[in-house]
C-alpha cells in the first residue's frame, strides 16, 4: 500500500481532505536513512510527505504547545537514550516568534491544504481544518486575556510562561518587550485573518474579524503618542525602533499619563533581515507616524543593506548576495512572510544567496549548513548554550562565528527556492546519528558526528515546515492587495534594494550544491531506542 500511495504522490494526485486516504500509511521514525538523496530528488512529494507525518508528532499537548490555551512552548528536551520526552524537560516559556510559526501552519490548514492537514492531523485529514479553528479561537482569548491583564504590552507579547490557562511574563521579561519576534508574528495572523476570511462560514468570518480587531489595536499601539511625556512603545524617534522596550508598569493601560516607554541602550532594531517585518508594520500601518516618520525609518535602515561577493575560489567563481550579520538561515525568516520575491531583483538577490550557502558547505565539505540554534546536549541532558553566530563569516558583518554545529532547519530559505535540493540537505543532515526522533528532526548536531541537541523546537523544525507550505506570502499578498498597501511595499522595497544592488549580480549561472560527505559515524552517538 505504501508504494502505490508514494506513486499517487508523485503523479501530483496526492489525496485532498475528501480523499479516500482518511488514515495514511505510517512511514518508519527513521526513514531518511532508507531512501538515497537521488531518491529524494526525483521522489521529492513522496518524501515530504512522510517528513510532514514525523514533524507533527511535535505538535502535541505538552511538547510544542498546550492545549489548554491553544499557545506554544518553546520545545522540550528528549531523554537521551530513548528520544521520549519527560515533562521535565518540558521548555514551559516560548515567544511570538514561535507564536508566528504556529499561526502559520494554522493559517494553511484552515485554507484546506493537505500538506498541512498532514502535518496537524495525519491519522484523519478531514479533522484538521476544525482543529486548526479551535486552536486559533483558544490562542485569541489567550491574547486578549493577557492584554487585559498586562496592558502596559499595549497588545504585544514578551517571552512568557505558556503553561497555565493564563500567561505570564517570563522573570527576565517582566516589564520587557521586544519588537522583532512581535514583527513576526504580526505578520503570520495576518496571513490567518485572510485564510480564516476567504471561508464562507459565519464562524471562520467571525474569528476573522476578532483577530483583525487584535491586530488594528497592535497598529496604534506600536508608536503610540504620550500625551504628556510622547513616550511611545517601539518608535524612538528619527526613524529608530527599539529592539527591546522598557516598560514603566505592565500593568498599568498605554494611555495612562504616568505609564512610560523606555528603548533599552542603543539597541536598535535597523536590520535588512527578519527584524524588518516591524519596520513594515509601522511604516504601512501605523496612524501616529507622520510620512517623514516613516520615510526615516528606511534611512536608518539603508547602510545595514549591503551587497557583497562569496568567493567561491573555484571554477564556481563569484555569487553576488545581501551581506549577513552571520549568513545564518534565521536571517531569511522574512521570506516566509512577505512577499520580497515578488520584486524580480530581490528575487534573484536571494536566490544567490542561496547559490552561496549550499556550494559554501559543499566545497567545505561539510555536511550541512548553519542557522543560529541550540547547541548539543551533555552528558546530564541539558543544552550547552545557545549559538547565535553561526553562518558564513567570509560575507557577514560578525566573521567570529561557531561553525561546528549545524542544523536541518538551515535548510528552509534553500526549500523556498528549490524544494528537492533543500530536503536532500535535510536529508543529509538527519542521517547523522540520533538525528530523527519520535517528533521528527532532531534540533542539532556536530559537523564531526560526536554530539547531538537532544531537544526538539519550533524554530529548528517548523520553519521547515512552513518552508514546505510555502510561507504564507500568498496570503499576505492578498490581504495587502484588499488593504491597499500591496503597491507602495513593491515601491519600497524595490526601491532600498536597487539602492545596495545598482549594478550586475554575479553568480546567477552557478547551480545549487548537493552535499557529498555525510555526517561521520563516531559511535558516540547512536540512534534514540524509540527510533531505532
Amino acid at each position: 500500500m505504501r508504494h502505490i500511495f508514494q506513486y499517487c504522490i508523485v503523479l501530483g494526485i496526492l489525496p485532498g481532505l475528501g480523499s479516500a486516504y482518511s488514515s495514511p500509511d505510517t512511514p518508519p521514525c527513521r526513514f531518511a536513512p532508507e531512501v538515497s538523496q537521488q531518491n529524494v530528488l526525483s521522489h521529492t512529494d513522496a518524501f515530504v510527505w512522510d517528513l510532514l507525518y514525523w514533524e507533527g508528532k511535535f505538535h502535541q499537548n505538552n511538547v510544542g504547545y498546550n492545549t489548554a490555551n491553544g499557545m506554544s512552548y518553546d520545545g522540550t528536551l528528549l531523554d537521551p537514550q530513548t528520544g521520549l520526552h519527560n515533562i521535565s524537560g518540558l521548555h514551559p516559556f516560548s515567544a511570538a516568534s514561535k507564536e508566528s510559526l504556529h499561526v502559520m501552519v494554522l493559517a494553511h490548514t484552515i485554507a484546506g491544504n493537505h500538506l498541512a492537514a498532514r502535518f496537524l492531523s495525519p491519522g484523519n485529514l478531514k479533522t484538521a481544518p476544525k482543529l486548526a479553528f479551535d486552536i486559533l479561537e483558544k490562542k485569541l482569548q489567550t491574547y486578549l486575556k493577557f492584554n487585559e491583564t498586562f496592558p502596559g504590552f499595549g497588545g504585544f507579547l514578551p517571552w512568557f510562561l505558556s503553561n497555565d490557562t493564563n500567561l505570564q511574563p517570563t522573570l527576565d521579561w517582566i516589564d520587557r518587550v521586544p519588537a522583532l519576534d512581535n514583527g513576526e508574528l504580526l505578520w503570520s495572523v495576518y496571513a490567518a485573518v485572510e485564510a480564516l476570511g476567504r471561508s464562507k462560514s459565519a464562524k471562520y468570518q467571525e474569528l476573522a474579524k476578532g483577530w483583525q480587531t487584535w491586530l488594528d489595536y497592535t497598529k496604534t499601539t506600536a508608536a503610540e503618542i504620550k500625551p504628556l511625556n510622547h513616550n511611545q512603545l517601539f518608535y524612538n524617534g528619527t526613524g529608530r525602533v527599539c529592539a527591546v522596550t522598557t516598560i514603566g508598569n505592565q500593568s498599568e493601560a498605554i494611555g495612562s499619563p504616568s505609564q512610560s516607554y523606555t528603548c533599552e541602550g542603543n539597541n536598535t532594531l535597523n536590520d535588512p533581515y527578519e527584524g524588518e517585518l516591524f519596520a513594515w508594520w509601522l511604516y504601512l500601518f501605523s496612524p501616529h507616524l507622520t510620512p517623514s516618520e516613516k520615510e526615516e525609518l528606511w534611512v536608518v535602515k539603508r547602510p545595514q543593506l549591503v551587497a557583497v561577493d562569496w568567493h567561491s575560489n573555484t571554477s564556481l567563481g563569484d555569487v553576488t548576495v545581501q551581506k549577513g550579520y552571520w549568513f545564518s538561515s534565521h536571517e531569511q525568516w522574512k521570506l516566509l512572510e512577505m512577499p520580497y520575491t515578488d520584486v524580480p531583483l530581490i528575487e534573484r538577490i536571494f536566490h544567490n544567496a542561496e547559490r552561496a550557502r549550499t556550494c559554501n558547505s559543499f566545497l567545505n565539505r561539510n555536511p550541512g549548513m548553519y542557522a543560529s540554534v541550540n547547541n548539543i546536549t551533555d552528558g546530564t541532558g541539558q543544552i550547552v548554550g545557545y549559538i547565535s553566530n553561526a553562518g558564513i563569516p567570509s560575507i557577514s558583518f560578525q566573521q567570529v562565528q561557531e561553525l561546528d554545529v549545524i542544523t536541518p532547519y538551515s535548510v528552509f530559505p534553500t526549500i523556498l527556492f528549490n524544494r528537492s535540493v533543500g530536503l536532500a540537505w535535510w536529508k543529509n543532515m538527519v542521517d547523522g546519528k540520533g538525528m530523527q526522533n519520535p517528533y521528527g528532526s532532531t534540533e542539532s548536531e556536530r559537523a564531526d558526528g560526536s554530539g547531538i541537541s537532544s531537544f526538539v523546537s519550533w524554530d529548528s523544525k517548523i520553519t521547515t515546515v512552513t518552508a514546505l507550505l510555502g510561507g504564507v506570502t500568498d496570503f499576505v499578498r492578498s490581504k495587502m492587495k484588499s488593504d491597499g498597501v500591496y503597491k507602495e511595499f513593491i515601491r519600497v522595497a524595490q526601491r532600498e534594494y536597487q539602492l545596495a544592488f545598482p549594478g550586475r549580480l554575479e553568480g546567477e549561472h552557478v547551480g545549487l550544491c548537493l552535499p557529498t560527505v555525510a555526517v561521520p559515524n563516531t559511535g558516540l552517538v547512536k540512534d534514540y531506542e524509540s527510533c531505532q
